[in-house]
């Protein structure tokens, strides 16, 4: 991996060497600022945007909580192993409201999992129909879709599991589209030397989104019931749309109010990066070692990722003993530093590339290996905590917060290899990525049927030990160019 080093001379083919930045650093100077910008607008838009759809999916994960019979779903020897309660905890006073199930831990798992079932499908489709039509509707009537089939979640519980098993399937179809498809709108509008900034920004909509989502769902389930968590944020993901499908185009050169400078600024700035083909390189784009050095890490990151995500509530009542309310804060907190995390870090990783001349690929990989072998380091030691309530939750929100790295890392590295297919290359990569979410919950479930410490820490370890072998594979063969299968020669 390189580190700081002197400015190439331009090459004969912009993009071909992955020191070649002289010609996009001399654009640099025609820029148009960021600031106010219709790049920018996008970009806080889609945050809003993956704020939906994270709060869409992860509010399943506080209610899932609430609509469980307890007597029912404890096991029946006395095993449980959890934390004394707090000196302070109203969870004796607390009185569920609502309906409640009697959900076994395989059917809680399998109801957890059942959005990635769908999520898996159109993420290749996605990208593909968003590289050729633009993403602005797929994702707009993707997000559509999984809103009014969140406002029908409380009565398809009320007929069966199954019923909301295959609901939630059917909302993992709808977003399984939404990343693809913003990529796909990245690669035609994000300056080169704006992407970790421009995507970082509009992705830390999802860890935005489990922010608010989470505290949010369990004060709602506290002082209302569960259903209120679907009606509320399937009605604000509804809004949301009709603001999409108005203000967003899917290119500078469709957009109405975008001033002339910075259309010419985006255009000139991407010129020489994209493919004209009117085919996609099937071929070569699978053999492409870069881009399987992004499958590996993508995947392995998702692991732990999607684990805490539908997991680290339960694990905050069953094992440290908080209830609902404290529940959703402290399960937030991770995700409210990986975002600023997430932020921060897309501006430092820019700042590196164009004021210290540090080349993409070394930047990607120190990110992701900040973002995958740190967060394995600090989950390790959680397993290790206990009952000290204030380490166990500090020691998951730096596990998560320095996770917010990988964003600039091998997160967006499809749009340094490929733009012109970046959104096809996220659908892929996600498609594996998507893996993890259907048998990580399902297999953390059966580790910890006793509810116990030491069965935690055992799905900790597998979490940790499969990040780090994402990152050492990433380092090991990650670029950051562009590669010759994927311009014209």
């Amino acid at each position: 991996m390189t580190g700081r080093q002197a400015r190439p001379e331009p090459s004969k083919m912009e993009g071909s060497g992955d020191d070649d930045i002289q010609p996009l650093l001399s654009r640099e100077r025609k820029k148009v600022s960021t600031c106010c910008s219709s790049r920018c607008n996008l970009a806080i838009l889609a945050f809003w945007g993956f704020f939906v759809v994270y709060a869409l999916r992860v509010n399943l994960s506080v209610a899932m909580v609430e609509m469980l019979d307890d007597n029912a779903t404890l096991p029946k020897n006395g095993s449980v192993e959890a934390c004394p309660p707090h000196s302070n905890s109203t969870q004796q006073k607390y009185v569920k409201r609502g309906k409640v199930y009697n959900w076994d831990s395989d059917i809680q798992g399998w109801i957890l999992s059942a959005f990635f079932f769908g999520y898996i499908v159109t993420q290749i489709p996605g990208g593909y129909l968003a590289g050729r039509f633009g993403g602005k509707l797929l994702l707009g009537f993707g997000i559509l879709g999984t809103s009014c089939l969140t406002l029908l979640t409380p009565p398809a519980a009320s007929l069966s599991a199954y019923c909301i098993i295959v609901l939630r399937v059917i909302e993992g179809l709808g977003e399984g589209v939404t990343f693809p498809a913003m990529h796909a709108m990245w690669a035609k509008w994000a300056p080169p030397l704006e992407r970790s900034t421009l995507v970082s920004l509009s992705y830390a909509g999802a860890q935005f989104g489990t922010v608010v989502s989470l505290p949010l769902s369990g004060i709602i389930c506290y002082y209302l019931d569960w259903s209120y968590v679907f009606y509320i944020f399937g009605a604000f993901g509804v809004a949301w749309c009709l603001l999409w499908f108005l203000l967003a185009s899917d290119t500078p050169e469709t957009h109405t109010t975008i001033s002339n400078a910075e259309r010419e600024y985006i255009i000139s700035s991407l010129r020489g990066q994209h493919s004209f083909k009117n085919y996609v390189p099937w071929g070569s784009l699978w053999k492409s070692l870069p881009l399987w050095a992004i499958i590996v890490p993508h995947f392995c990151y998702n692991w732990t990722f999607y684990t805490l995500l539908t997991l680290l509530p339960t694990y905050m009542e069953e094992i440290l003993q908080f209830d609902i309310k404290e529940n959703g804060f402290l399960s937030a907190l991770p995700y409210l530093f990986c975002w600023m995390v997430m932020i921060t870090a897309g501006l430092i990783a820019d700042c590196l590339i164009k004021k210290h001349n540090f080349t993409t690929s070394a930047v990607r990989k120190m990110c992701t290996i900040i973002g995958m072998i740190g967060p394995a380091i600090f989950l390790v030691v959680t397993g290790y905590i206990g009952c000290n309530y204030i380490m166990a939750v500090l020691f998951l929100t730096i596990s998560s917060a320095l996770g917010g790295f990988s964003m600039s890392g091998f997160n967006i590295n499809h749009l340094d290899i490929a733009p012109s297919y970046a959104g096809i290359l996220l659908g892929i990569t996600n498609t594996f990525a998507t893996i993890p979410g259907i048998v990580g919950p399902v297999i953390a479930k059966a580790l910890t049927y006793n509810h116990t410490i030491a069965q935690w820490r055992t799905v900790f370890y597998i979490a940790a030990a499969i990040d780090v072998f994402g990152a050492i594979f990433f380092t090991i063969f990650g670029k950051g160019v562009v590669q010759p299968w994927a311009i014209n020669h």
